[in-house]
């Protein structure tokens, strides 16, 4: 071991104030910068320059750590109350760490400091401080859907926003602040539909049997010099169950439906009739009604025409807002397997629309093909967005360098009411 005077490393607390432009309310078990020597074998660590003044730090201005001397930083962590960690940044020599993601307003902080010195001797300090509260009263507010339990792979995130988020960075700040965590772990993004909603889906569909959990660190983020991230969103828990999907083919007139990868039962169907073709495209299961009245006047088709009607339909699974359904059919049963003759809807037997009714859930995976219809819509009308590819759905988010976002049409704020047969 060497003998000789080594010189003295300070990690510059003082630095760190300067940058958060005010003071700590604490360092240490008494408030006394000085009063916990900072574990070292040698003492050859020592922080200094603390106010202990009680001012709050300003949450706009970022955290900062230098050190001065021969010595390196080796690890910084700074955690608010809650658990939300402080995103930063090391320089690669140890002379200096920063935050990378703003603080939040008035909160409670405890920064973790590790240093060692030319000779690897280790040195550690923790401190704490809290931030200001923000000067402004609009606050941005965020909801998660579609509400806990059980659904299908295809259920897709939603998180609603109660103020109108337009500027990309700030979409940034929020975005990161949107956790969506699944067990087990698959990659995923958010979707920018329009300024006050997004959605959150995998590259490919949820891992049957997964564990999601959703839940938002926004509460005291700074958004912009007008908006704040509000108090904290409800936290959201989804359970996944089996992969069913029911893919739909216009050409052949048949309904296959899997669970697992497994075919599980083949449907004659009747899809809609020239005029009134299905949409092509995943579409994803909305909710299950036993029985709905449909009435052709809501598409605009007037009573006595030809294509007009009121029918009782029994065993309805929903797929658009629009009124498209997978439903019972009995008046069709003839040209079932044969042609296409409904008004937009997937039509099938009774005893077969029961089935189907009973095996699907919310979240499910109902894919048309070969109908001649319109794509189906991304957003809007249901969930339409495992119709975008991987690499389009990235564009929509604020975190991958992509610009371009959904329309919302006009549709989905009118929610139509069921209509085709």
């Amino acid at each position: 071991m060497s003998t000789s005077p080594r010189t003295r490393t300070v990690v510059s607390c003082a630095l760190l104030m300067a940058a958060l432009g005010a003071g700590v309310t604490a360092c240490g078990s008494d408030g006394n910068p000085l009063a916990d020597k900072p574990y070292d074998a040698s003492d050859q660590i020592s922080f200094s320059g603390l106010p202990g003044d009680g001012k709050k730090a300003d949450p706009d201005k970022p955290l900062e750590v230098t050190a001065e001397g021969d010595g390196r930083i080796t690890d910084v962590t700074a955690v608010d109350a809650t658990g939300r960690y402080v995103a930063g940044e090391l320089a690669a020599d140890g002379s200096r760490w920063h935050s990378t993601a703003p603080l939040a307003a008035d909160a409670h902080y405890t920064v973790r400091i590790s240093t060692e010195d030319e000779d690897g001797a280790p040195g550690r300090r923790t401190l704490t401080f809290d931030t200001s509260k923000p000067t402004t009263t609009k606050r941005l507010e965020v909801a998660f859907g579609p509400g806990a339990g059980a659904f299908g792979v295809g259920q897709p995130i939603t998180a609603k926003l109660n103020q109108e988020v337009k500027d990309k960075a700030q979409r940034a700040v929020v975005e990161r602040a949107l956790r969506v965590d699944s067990v087990p772990a698959v990659t995923g993004s958010w979707y920018w539909v329009d300024g006050k909603e997004l959605h959150y889906r995998p590259r490919d569909y949820w891992p049957a049997h997964a564990t999601l959990q959703v839940h938002s660190n926004l509460d005291g983020v700074r958004i912009n010099d007008r908006l704040w991230g509000g108090g904290a969103a409800k936290p959201l828990k989804l359970t996944i169950g089996d992969r069913i999907e029911a893919l739909t083919d216009g050409a052949t007139h048949q309904m296959t439906v899997y669970k697992n990868g497994a075919v599980i039962r083949q449907i004659p169907i009747t899809t809609g009739k020239p005029g009134f073709e299905t949409r092509n495209g995943v579409k994803v299961v909305l909710e299950k009604e036993p029985f709905v009245r449909m009435r052709s006047t809501t598409v605009g088709i007037a009573e006595g025409t030809s294509d007009s009607y009121d029918l009782p339909v029994y065993y309805a699974t929903r797929v658009t807002w629009s009124g498209e359904y997978v439903h019972a059919a009995p008046w069709s049963v003839g040209s079932q397997g044969y042609a296409n003759v409904s008004h937009g809807c997937t039509g099938m037997s009774t005893a077969n629309a029961e089935w189907f009714f009973d095996i699907v859930h919310p979240g499910d995976i109902v894919k048309v093909v070969n109908t001649g219809g319109h794509p189906m819509e991304p957003f809007g009308n249901g969930f339409g967005d495992w119709n975008l590819d991987w690499n389009k759905w990235l564009t929509g988010s604020a975190l991958t360098g992509g610009t371009s976002a959904g329309v919302v049409p006009q549709q989905d704020a009118e929610r139509l009411q069921p209509t085709a047969v």
